[in-house]
């Protein structure tokens, strides 16, 4: 099942999604596919703050409103809602399994779901720290005790766990998800992980299966979304003759632009078997790029400044 540009097709089993995400990650429905979730609004609490490493910064939600949070798939995402330049919070309405939102829309950022604890309720979002980031600053400043409005998910990605081969590869935006997949493989999961930072600070402990090679690429000081340094690294990766590989790449759109041809071509991959997405871009500021192709409220990772990560 497929869409454009390389992307799954967005089958609507919000009826039945447990469901329907079992039967994927079995194997069963042919390849991976966008699963949507019932989305929901919720007032959650910050219980703790923790850096990641020089790069990202750990913010633990939790409290009443985070019981019952839907989380399945290492990229699925969620947006944070904040007040707009008058101080004023507009929030997105139910509407029976989605949400109905304001126009014009509420100032939001948008994360990956790091780690849900269904026992404990916390909820996890690594935030990667730019300066002057609208998400970074509020990051930093976040105490116990906080309130944020937690939209999402809509939805993930979910990738069948019988494929011989995964290639995972992004920047430090796509590092939480990145993390996520490793840590939910099958231990028995083969293939490569590569992660572009800017120095060893940036590093963070990882929980990859024993036979993922993890390889930290060191971008130095070229400005993020400038670099080769990625594209380059991956484009080693050969599929071994006869296996299925499946291919997950996330960062700059236009860093990881030439890829979408080279998964295609050299490695030999169906639209089914990767998915590329362009989590932020050098210049744009909000940067969606469902937008660019024209799929309406479900876009990636949101950003304030376009000259840099994950705000």
């Amino acid at each position: 099942m497929s869409g454009a540009a390389g992307r799954p097709r967005r089958v609507d089993h919000r009826h039945r999604h447990h469901e329907r995400i079992a039967e994927v990650r079995a194997g069963k429905a042919g390849g991976a596919e966008k699963v949507g979730y019932p989305i929901r609004v919720r007032a959650a609490e910050v219980v703790r703050t923790a850096p990641l490493g020089s790069g990202l910064i750990r913010v633990t939600l939790g409290g009443p409103g985070t019981e019952g949070f839907e989380a399945h798939s290492p990229d699925e995402h969620v947006k944070l809602v904040f007040p707009d330049e008058r101080g004023e919070l507009r929030l997105p309405e139910p509407n029976g399994d989605m949400l109905r939102w304001p126009r014009p829309a509420p100032v939001s950022r948008e994360y990956t779901v790091r780690r849900y604890d269904p026992v404990s309720g916390e909820l996890d979002v690594d935030v990667a720290l730019h300066a002057g980031g609208l998400g970074s600053d509020w990051a930093l400043a976040a105490k116990p005790g906080d309130v944020v409005h937690v939209a999402g998910p809509p939805g993930g990605l979910i990738v069948p766990h019988d494929y011989d081969r995964y290639l995972l590869a992004g920047d430090i935006t796509a590092l939480p998800a990145i993390a996520r997949w490793l840590e939910e493989l099958p231990r028995t999961a083969a293939g490569w992980a590569f992660v572009e930072v800017a120095d060893a600070g940036e590093e963070i402990e990882l929980s990859a299966p024993e036979d993922v090679r993890v390889h930290w690429l060191h971008r130095g000081d070229v400005p993020p979304g400038s670099s080769d340094v990625l594209e380059r690294a991956v484009r080693t990766v050969a599929r071994p003759e006869g296996t299925r590989l499946y291919a997950w790449i996330a960062g700059e759109a236009g860093v990881i632009k030439p890829l979408r041809r080279w998964v295609r071509e050299e490695l030999g991959l169906s639209t089914e078997d990767y998915d590329i997405t362009g989590y932020w871009k050098r210049g744009v500021a909000d940067f969606d790029e469902d937008d660019e192709h024209e799929q309406p409220g479900h876009g990636h990772h949101e950003h304030d400044h376009g000259d840099g990560p994950a705000s």
